[in-house]
């Protein structure tokens, strides 16, 4: 068996930046050791598969795998999978729509060539844990702590500038116990910043996570008063997006590159 692979780098305008994906069109689903196994050999932080629904125009099955497990959310490969339905594989409908862990999204062509993608509005709680208590863990100070129900984030901590953001190295030694955390603040140059770090899931830092934004969106939109939104996500690749906030979804667009595309060769045995 012979599978089509495109690398696309999602929430930039340009290659070597954003949050690179690899997406693989399937002609129908192969036995999950095997979709671990491709995405392990790619080792980047999300590989998206997808099969069409029978019966359904336009729409997919959308599963998503890190190098270590498959996970109930992402953004970025949701992006990079519409770019190459689109741009790559002739696809003509202006939306797209995904049955996925989360429920379907969909994503729609906008302007200037952004994808946009529709998220459940996955609203923080209030974290058990103290801020001082996460502040010495981070060695910095720490506002605010949430947790998500839903999704990826499993602690969400609101930083006093974005500064610290940009400055913050982890100790995953000494915060282990968390498994992933996003950190946020607000903005100089965009409403707000955010990092994501998620070693559980075989991501020590992900460099553009759109499905943090289903929660960082509702948070900064109350904070601020606003339902539109800029955000830049700091990490070294760098990221750029804009999301909507809806009273039971969020819209998070951006724009994507393809780097490269090539093919996958399995042999019975792999299979």
């Amino acid at each position: 068996m012979i599978l089509p692979l495109y690398q696309i780098d999602a929430f930039t305008r340009r290659v070597f930046g954003g949050n690179p994906a690899a997406v693989l069109p399937l002609p129908h689903w192969l036995p999950d050791t095997v979709l671990q196994h491709v995405a392990t050999e790619n080792n980047l932080a999300e590989t998206a598969f997808f099969v069409p629904l029978e019966g359904r125009p336009n729409s997919y099955h959308l599963r998503w795998f890190t190098p270590t497990q498959e996970v109930n959310f992402c953004g970025h490969a949701t992006l990079a999978t519409a770019y190459a339905l689109w741009e790559c594989l002739g696809e003509r409908a202006p939306e797209l729509t995904f049955q996925t862990r989360m429920g379907d999204l969909t994503a729609v062509r906008g302007e200037d060539g952004a994808v946009v993608l529709d998220f459940p509005r996955l609203d923080p709680v209030p974290a058990s844990q103290t801020p001082a208590e996460l502040s010495e863990l981070l060695g910095t100070p720490v506002q605010e702590i949430f947790t998500v129900a839903a999704g990826n984030v499993s602690v969400f901590a609101v930083l006093d500038s974005e500064a610290a953001v940009r400055g913050l190295v982890p100790d995953w030694g000494r915060l282990s116990p968390l498994d992933d955390l996003t950190i946020t603040a607000r903005g100089e140059q965009a409403d707000f910043v955010s990092r994501c770090f998620a070693p559980g899931m075989g991501i020590p830092e992900d460099p553009v996570t759109g499905s943090a934004h289903a929660t960082l969106a509702p948070y900064w939109s109350t904070k601020l008063g606003k339902t539109r939104l800029h955000a830049l996500q700091v990490s070294a690749r760098g990221g750029e997006l804009h999301c909507e906030v809806l009273p039971d979804r969020v819209k998070v667009s951006g724009h994507a590159a393809l780097y490269f595309e090539g093919r996958v060769h399995l042999t019975n045995t792999d299979i």
